[in-house]
Formats: structure tokens, C-alpha cells, sequence
């Protein structure tokens, strides 16, 4: 017959199996978790934050939305750390006229850039005078009023006012979507040459027209620009193998007027409206 000591150490070593157990399957869950929202952003959607007002008034900053990467296939750029693994896109579609895409900035594929496609390939795009042409004819567009928005200068750090001018504009195609504009007399945005895209290529341009580095600006065209000065990071043409993906929805939205640290002021600082708005 056991004695109590041996009865006490064999529930002693089952409680430790069951608790070793109880933390492999935890790590095996984690595991699991982790590799599943790898497949999830791999090959379906990927999350992305709007950083800057380049794509007022559709898109603010603070705004998080998820991107699909089927839309237009997937590229060498479609997965982390971007392996050259082939060349071109597989299982690829064709973006539309008008899509807002996430795409990796053909001068440093470091980093991601989000703009409206206004030119497919073979086309030719041209600003004058602040009125956007798409193969020589005149994009419409219809005054909806104006707006003011505060915006911080990246040197003082300190906000200031901007008076915009409200525009609904209609793509070749009936893409209809709103604009801002400070003027139709921005230096380098609004009168631009006349650019026929290449194959395999798109003419990308931010919705936020005169504060907005896009296809516009380019290492042969830089002239002053957006908010009276050159842009540090052109953009020119952009490949079809830097296409990440096509804007969809918006899960989340913040004002950025709290830290994350600051737990009592989330509540106020959230955007609620804006939660799973779809992108136009």
C-alpha cells in the first residue's frame, strides 16, 4: 500500500505534467496565431497607417486601414522584407482608374506611399493651371464650398491654418471622388509638363492636390512644390511590381491627442465615425 509521501509525490508530478502540458499548448497556440496573421497579411490584407494630410479630405491623419493584396496579385514587395524571390506579379490584376493603392516608392522600396491612380498605362496626364487633364481633355469638377484645417510645419512643430477649396472631381470612367485645393496656382503642382505613362506603369497623384508629393514630382521634375518646396522623396512613374495593394476599409482612427499612455483621454481621441468606413 503507498504511503501518503509517495501519494503526495505522484500528484505532485501529475500536477507538473498537466502544468508543462497546459504551457506547451499555449506556446503551440501563440504559434499557431502567429502564423496565421502572417498568411492573413501575406496574402490577404495588411494593415497601414495614414501618416501625413497627402490625401485629404478622404483619408485623415491617424487613419488605420486594411489594404488587400489579391486585387492586383502579388509581387516580390506583396511579402516581408521583400525577397526577390521572381520577378513581375503572379495571379495579377489590373488596378482601375481611381483606385486608392498602397505602393512601395519606386526611388527607395523602403518605403510605402498611398495616392489615387489618375493615368494607366499609355495614357497622358497633365495639370495646367490647377485643372487636371487625362489624355488632353479636361477632368471634371464641381466647387462643393471650402474648408479650414490646422496643419503642424515640420520645422516649428507649430499649427497653423489653411484655407481650402472643396472640389467634387469625376475620373474618365465616372470615378467620382472629393479633392482639396489651396489654389490653381501652386508653384510646380499645377502646372506641370505633359507625361505619357509607360507600360507596365501609373500616374499616381494625392487627392490633397497642392500638398502632395506624387507622380507629379520626379528626378528629372522637381521644381517647387507642395507647401513651397521641393520634394524629398519624388515619386515619378510607378511600376506595376510596386503595387502593394488596393485601399478597402478603415478599422481604426485617432486625432493623435493621445499618448498611449494617456488611458483617460482614448475615448476622446478615437474617431469613431470613421470605423469601418470603406475607402471611395
Amino acid at each position: 500500500m503507498a504511503s501518503t509521501r509517495d501519494v503526495a509525490k505522484a500528484r505532485k508530478k501529475k500536477k507538473a505534467a498537466r502544468g508543462q502540458e497546459s504551457w506547451l499548448e499555449t506556446i503551440k497556440t501563440v504559434l499557431w496565431a502567429v502564423v496565421i496573421a502572417l498568411l492573413v497579411r501575406t496574402f490577404a490584407y495588411e494593415p497601414f497607417s495614414i501618416p501625413s494630410g497627402s490625401m485629404l479630405p478622404g483619408l485623415l491623419v491617424g487613419d488605420y486601414l486594411f489594404v488587400s493584396k489579391f486585387s492586383y496579385g502579388y509581387s516580390r514587395y506583396s511579402f516581408p522584407w521583400s525577397p526577390n524571390l521572381f520577378a513581375g506579379r503572379v495571379f495579377e490584376g489590373q488596378p482601375r482608374r481611381g483606385d486608392v493603392i498602397v505602393f512601395r516608392l519606386p526611388m527607395d522600396p523602403k518605403i510605402d506611399y498611398i495616392k489615387r491612380v489618375i493615368g494607366l498605362p499609355g495614357e497622358k496626364v497633365q495639370v495646367k493651371d490647377g485643372r487636371l487633364y487625362v489624355n488632353a481633355k479636361l477632368v471634371e469638377r464641381r466647387r462643393r464650398g471650402q474648408a479650414v484645417i490646422y496643419e503642424r510645419d515640420e520645422e516649428t512643430g507649430k499649427l497653423f491654418e489653411t484655407l481650402y477649396q472643396i472640389y467634387d472631381e469625376t475620373l474618365p470612367g465616372g470615378r467620382a471622388f472629393r479633392i482639396y485645393e489651396r489654389s490653381d496656382a501652386d508653384p510646380g503642382s499645377d502646372n506641370t509638363p505633359e507625361y505619357t505613362v509607360p507600360a507596365g506603369h501609373y500616374f499616381m497623384m494625392g487627392d490633397n492636390r497642392d500638398n502632395s508629393c506624387d507622380s507629379r514630382f520626379s528626378a528629372a521634375y522637381n521644381p517647387t512644390g507642395p507647401g513651397g518646396q521641393r520634394c524629398r522623396q519624388v515619386v515619378g512613374y510607378v511600376p506595376f511590381e510596386n503595387l502593394i495593394g488596393r485601399a478597402e476599409f478603415l478599422f481604426f482612427s485617432s486625432d493623435g491627442t493621445a499618448d498611449l499612455w494617456e488611458v483617460w483621454k482614448w475615448p476622446f481621441a478615437i474617431r469613431f465615425s470613421r470605423f469601418l468606413k470603406g475607402v471611395r
